[in-house]
């Protein structure tokens, strides 16, 4: 997984998803709730290349459970892609990297419902949208009554090629008081004195272009 899809591996039970279909030869867990507690995090991988309507739908009913999500998709079709967390685990958390490139039409909305206190849903969405491309990007945070003590985060950040077109709609609704329930949104420009380094060094526009791409895609906090 590291070398084919620069997905970050350790020892976990696993969840595997390759172009959108669940893979049982690789997979430690059956593509069900998390309604058991391991004692290894479970590792929900996602990757390949999409298109047409793909879901993937995260429910944790355990306590105590870390659950880590990597997202690693390719889009060169047009393209829905919808992820629904939902925690219901007391102390459980889920840990999500999502890495889309899209070179075409892109659709992408992530849900997280928080339906137990002292539960964590952290989502951090990166995306390169290719030249002429159009991303739509979605995402919902909901912290239900009486869930008390909860922490939220959904952030995107996304680098863009010449005519990439990228709308981004971040939602909170909070009905409980949380630890605390953060959205973000932002756009990557490499800076300058990046490119003159990577140019001294020995680099063509080219390679730098490829080389900036490849460092935003890849810049993720291990779990």
């Amino acid at each position: 997984m590291w070398n084919e899809f620069n997905i970050k591996t350790f020892v976990a039970e696993t969840i595997v998803f390759r172009d959108g279909v669940y893979c049982d030869e690789l997979s430690t867990l059956p593509n069900a709730p998390i309604n058991k507690n391991y004692d290894l995090p479970v590792h929900v991988i996602y990757v390949g290349e999409i298109a047409g309507e793909n879901n993937l739908e995260i429910l944790v009913g355990a306590d105590n459970q870390k659950v880590c999500v990597s997202v690693n998709i390719k889009i060169k079709k047009p393209a829905f892609f919808n992820i629904f967390i939902k925690n219901a685990g007391k102390n459980s958390e889920v840990l999500s990297h999502v890495m889309l490139e899209n070179d075409s039409e892109l659709t992408y909305k992530c849900d997280a419902e928080h339906l137990c206190e002292n539960t964590a849903v952290l989502i951090k969405n990166k995306i390169l949208a290719g030249k002429n491309s159009n991303s739509k990007l979605m995402g919902t945070a909901k912290i239900n009554k009486d869930c008390v003590e909860c922490r939220s985060d959904i952030a995107f950040s996304a680098m863009t090629e010449a005519g990439a077109k990228i709308d981004f709609m971040p939602a909170q609704m909070i009905a409980a008081e949380p630890i605390s329930a953060d959205h973000s949104a932002g756009i990557y420009t490499p800076k300058e004195n990046q490119i003159v380094y990577l140019r001294g060094a020995g680099l063509s526009g080219a390679e730098v272009d490829i080389a900036m791409r490849e460092a935003f895609m890849a810049d993720f906090d291990l779990f």
